[in-house]
């Protein structure tokens, strides 16, 4: 198993000891490169299926050692069930526009409320790292790369 880069009974496979700087240099060739702006991040294993519940869960408490300054922060989300059972009815237009209204109040003011209850704060790196860990395979299915594009879409993006 001399030079494979993949984990097996005997073997662990460790993220780089340089995941911040990695990270940062593929971002500055990229952008060199194909003139694009692009968020890069080292992920782990951000999830796994409990065997019982049938639940998808967070396994590693860092999913991501390393990752450009892009990807800080959390969603802004709201429990869009709440705004149409609670507040529909009162607001005029369409039910398009209610929501998108909502979401861009969300946005500007940033509050925590009513509204996002049942959203769980989640940092944008633990939600893209599960998700390419979910998409690639675990980590023993060697070093894949994973495009996510429109991850930072909402609601209320023109499309």
């Amino acid at each position: 198993m001399l030079g494979s880069n993949t984990a097996s009974e005997d073997r662990l496979k460790l993220f780089p000891r340089n995941s911040q700087e990695i990270c940062e240099k593929i971002q500055s060739l990229i952008k060199d490169t194909c003139q694009v702006e692009v968020e890069v991040m080292v992920y782990g294993d951000g999830a796994f299926k409990d065997p019982k519940t049938g639940i998808w869960e967070f396994a590693d408490p860092v999913v991501s050692p390393g990752f450009t300054k892009g990807l800080i922060g959390t969603p802004r989300e709201i429990k869009l069930k709440y705004v149409v059972d609670k507040e529909l009815e009162a607001q005029e237009g369409s039910i398009d526009e209610v929501i998108k209204d909502r979401i861009l109040k969300k946005k500007a003011s940033n509050l925590d409320a009513t509204e996002t209850l049942g959203t769980t704060p989640r940092m944008y790196t633990n939600l893209i790292g599960s998700l390419c860990d979910l998409v690639s395979g675990s980590g023993d299915k060697g070093t894949p790369i994973v495009h996510v594009q429109g991850y930072f879409d909402d609601y209320t993006s023109e499309w």
